[in-house]
């Protein structure tokens, strides 16, 4: 039906203007009948906001932005999951755009947000590559939460991520000490680390808690093995073959650290076309706790963070700032890391 207004609303559900205003844009200070009331009313008439006459009356678009790398890779998908969430019930729309760590689709979806008036965004940049065109929406005023990734540095070089960068970190580094401090106590000392490229924080993070671990043990840091991934199956399958194919008595690693994605996938098949079990010859642990990891047999052991909370925690540090309290609000938070122990790690077969 068209030309029902919200004044069509507020008589069927006998309220207030300002009531179904509230209840519709998901304001505070609605009481559950209410918003009840107002939803079935306008479920009935029909009712469909006029979301471009609401645009013009309050100079927002009631959108916001999301660049994420691979909105395939189910840790990124349910972190977009909580976020998109968690804004709805704010009354926001999230936008998300997928860009393959691309340097240049990062930069025309940041314009094409801009352009279509965003009033906020969720970055995982890919690299600190566009840390000007994200420096320029902060200056316009877009406010933009930085989701597990590094902070833009000022143009002067010096950190200001207390100077409009909120950001939400997971503490990677902490996760891999953890995971490498296992296996090293069940007696491994020469450990694989297949992880992403090292350009991004959560690998950089990774990778230096890895190195710390061998360091503070007094192992011959030759043992820890580093394997850049491009987050391929097909990659990390070649790649695990050549480490694991190095002679039953040479150097081939007697443990695994692998994303839990596609990555962790190449690595179980891998192991599988040389014969190896899972843990009798090769210890595999999982970075990330994914459906992959949970459900292989045997279940494997792996580093967990709450995705939904990173999620939940980039959206409300950015309704804190399109709310207008920014100075009364936390600007970072570091989430933990777990360690899930299961059935895919034990002490090597020959140390």
């Amino acid at each position: 039906m068209s030309g029902i207004t919200i004044r069509d609303v507020a008589e069927a559900a006998g309220v207030s203007l300002a009531s179904v205003s509230r209840a519709l844009n998901g304001g505070k200070n609605v009481s559950a009948r209410v918003a009840r009331d107002v939803a079935a009313a306008a479920d009935r008439l029909g009712y469909q906001p006029d979301f471009l006459a609401r645009s013009l009356r309050t100079r927002t678009s009631g959108m916001v932005g999301c660049l994420v790398s691979d909105i395939s890779n189910p840790l990124n998908a349910t972190i977009v999951k909580a976020a998109e969430a968690r804004l709805r019930e704010a009354g926001y729309l999230l936008v998300v755009a997928s860009t393959a760590n691309d340097p240049g689709r990062e930069r025309a979806a940041a314009s094409e947000f801009r352009g279509r008036r965003v009033d906020g965004m969720l970055v995982a940049p890919g690299s600190d590559a566009n840390a000007k065109a994200w420096r320029a929406l902060v200056a316009a005023g877009t406010p933009v939460v930085i989701v597990d990734r590094d902070v833009p540095e000022a143009d002067d070089g010096a950190d200001n991520d207390t100077d409009g960068w909120p950001s939400v970190q997971v503490d990677h580094r902490g996760g891999a000490r953890a995971a490498t401090r296992y296996l090293i106590g069940l007696g491994h000392r020469r450990i694989a680390l297949l992880t992403a490229d090292a350009v991004m924080r959560p690998s950089r993070e990774r990778i230096a808690g890895f190195r710390e671990v061998f360091a503070e043990a007094g192992l011959d840091p030759t043992g820890a093995q580093l394997c850049l991934q491009s987050s391929a199956m097909d990659f990390a399958h070649g790649d695990t073959l050549a480490l694991l194919g190095d002679g039953k008595d040479g150097g081939r690693p007697t443990a695994i650290i692998a994303l839990g994605t596609r990555i962790l996938a190449g690595v179980l098949r891998a192991a599988r076309d040389l014969g190896l079990a899972v843990p009798r010859d090769l210890s595999v642990m999982s970075v990330g706790d994914t459906d992959l990891a949970a459900v292989h047999t045997p279940a494997i052991t792996a580093l967990r963070w709450s995705l939904e909370d990173v999620g939940r925690a980039a959206a409300d540090l950015l309704l804190h700032r399109l709310g207008g309290d920014a100075g009364q609000a936390q600007s970072r938070a570091l989430l933990p890391v777990d360690l899930v122990l299961r059935d895919s790690c034990a002490p090597p077969a020959v140390v």
